[in-house]
């Protein structure tokens, strides 16, 4: 079993930026490929970033590339989300998610190839 808690989430104005953080805990951590995924009111949970077992190799969904970047820290077995250059439409409720993989250049852009998952944090952005 994986625990996954995300925290940093709130409230800020367009343009502003915001650092997401999800702690990691129980089964070996660095066995896991980790990914950030959003979902706002009335719209189904998309992918919003991916990060390899070997944090070298990232991806991201189309509506935030340039724009968040996500890194892990495996001494800290914490995986997070920098988001810059916020619109109202990046609100939305962040899920971080751990997928167990033997492949450590992989990272995952579907819900379905993650094992784990947390309870979410809010993002709320201001216009």
């Amino acid at each position: 079993q994986v625990q996954l808690v995300e925290s940093g989430g709130g409230l800020v104005q367009a343009g502003g930026s915001l650092r997401l953080s999800c702690a990691a805990s129980g089964r070996t951590y660095s066995s896991f490929a980790m990914g950030w995924f959003r979902q706002a009111p009335g719209k189904e949970r998309e992918f919003v970033a991916g990060i390899s077992w070997s944090g070298g190799n990232t991806g991201y969904g189309d509506s935030v590339k340039g724009r968040f970047t996500i890194s892990r820290d495996f001494a800290e077995n914490r995986v997070y989300l920098q988001m810059s250059s916020l619109s109202a439409e990046d609100t939305a409720v962040y899920y971080c998610a751990a997928a167990q993989t033997d492949f450590a250049t992989y990272y995952y852009n579907r819900e379905a190839e993650y094992d784990y998952w947390g309870q979410g944090t809010q993002v709320t952005v201001s216009s």
